[in-house]
């Protein structure tokens, strides 16, 4: 993918990780937010934005690691550009970008375009996809970013989103599914509450103190609540040309409660046409796909997670002496030994 004539925005210390976003009534009346979004400006330099190479299958990527100090898990940042160029890069961790003021563009890595992204608006991805951010030459742009580890998210917040919600598949999709949505996009309303928690959590982290992580964990997990309710709402949906790969994309996303007849339903197709179909395509039945979903998800959360294995079972759909014999069909080892393996499966 070319990527030199990219405009985007980098500071001499590396790049931002930004969404532009959203300038509230609330965040422009507040002067202990306006004294606390100065203050993470100018501490924004002192943070690690340094970019490492790192290997993605025959070639060799650009990532950027955690910015902050080791042991903080939730990091908040503001960023303001005038233009400069960013390489394309992935990250360790999660980001919650918000464009405070200004504009800018995303080129995305899965679909090789640029989204333009408002203010109003909220741009986040996973550690998992690859992008870079374009700002235009002289186009002052301001961006307030949520940064979270993705250990942190993925074992203390992945957890507490419905299990179903299209926030919880977008955060467990890009690794085990090559139609999944690699970034979020959408505007915040005027009167959304994402607007009154990303102040406080600016506002405790710019004037930070002992307990401030402590305080952060319960903002940041409502903050994340609130997307996933816009996100249903508001977030676009992949449209692909084949039945089949609709089909698919519909599986990835329910696998705890997906059945042949709903499919047939939802897609208007009798199940005998919809298992014919899906062997034809795949060369697998429906029965194994949804196994293989299942059991790739199975993993992430084992190695992810921190969740009990029943914890676990019930989110896929399964119970518990149910997913250990399927699980132990499928990778010849049960779940416990998988991870004790250090997750290398000879798997089916």
């Amino acid at each position: 993918m070319a990527i030199s004539h990219v405009r985007a925005i980098r500071t001499e210390q590396g790049f931002c990780i930004r969404s532009d976003g959203v300038r509230g009534e609330g965040m422009d009346g507040n002067g202990r937010l306006q004294s606390a979004i100065v203050t993470l400006q100018e501490r924004f330099a002192s943070l690690n934005w340094s970019f490492h190479d790192f290997p993605a299958g025959q070639r060799h990527e650009k990532i950027c690691r955690w910015p902050g100090v080791e042991d903080e898990k939730i990091l908040l940042c503001v960023h303001r550009s005038d233009g400069v160029q960013e390489p394309f890069h992935y990250h360790d961790f999660f980001y919650f970008n918000y464009t405070y003021r200004g504009e800018y563009d995303s080129l995305s890595d899965r679909y090789d375009r640029r989204i333009p992204i408002r203010e109003r608006e909220l741009y986040a991805g996973q550690p998992f996809a690859g992008h870079a951010l374009c700002v235009h030459d002289n186009a002052e742009t301001i961006i307030i970013g949520v940064l979270i580890r993705r250990e942190m998210f993925l074992r203390a917040f992945l957890p507490m989103l419905p299990a179903g919600s299209r926030l919880f598949r977008f955060f467990l999709d890009p690794a085990t599914d090559s139609f999944s949505e690699e970034f979020i996009h959408f505007r915040i309303e005027d009167d959304s509450d994402i607007h009154s928690l990303l102040e406080m959590m600016v506002v405790e982290y710019a004037f930070r103190k002992e307990d401030t992580q402590d305080i952060l964990k319960p903002l940041a997990l409502a903050f994340l609540a609130q997307v996933a309710r816009h996100y249903a709402r508001f977030g676009a949906h992949l449209v692909h040309k084949k039945l089949s790969d609709r089909i698919m994309h519909y599986m990835g996303g329910h696998t705890d409660t997906v059945t042949l007849r709903d499919i047939a339903v939802r897609f208007s197709c009798h199940p005998n046409y919809v298992s014919t179909l899906l062997r034809r395509d795949t060369g697998m039945t429906f029965s194994e796909i949804l196994r293989k979903l299942r059991m790739e998800r199975a993993v992430i959360l084992l190695r992810e997670s921190g969740l009990p294995v029943e914890e676990i079972a019930m989110m896929l759909g399964y119970g518990s002496s149910h997913f250990y014999r399927v699980f132990r069909e499928y990778y010849r080892m049960s779940p416990r030994r998988y991870l004790a393996s250090g997750g290398k499966p000879q798997g089916k």
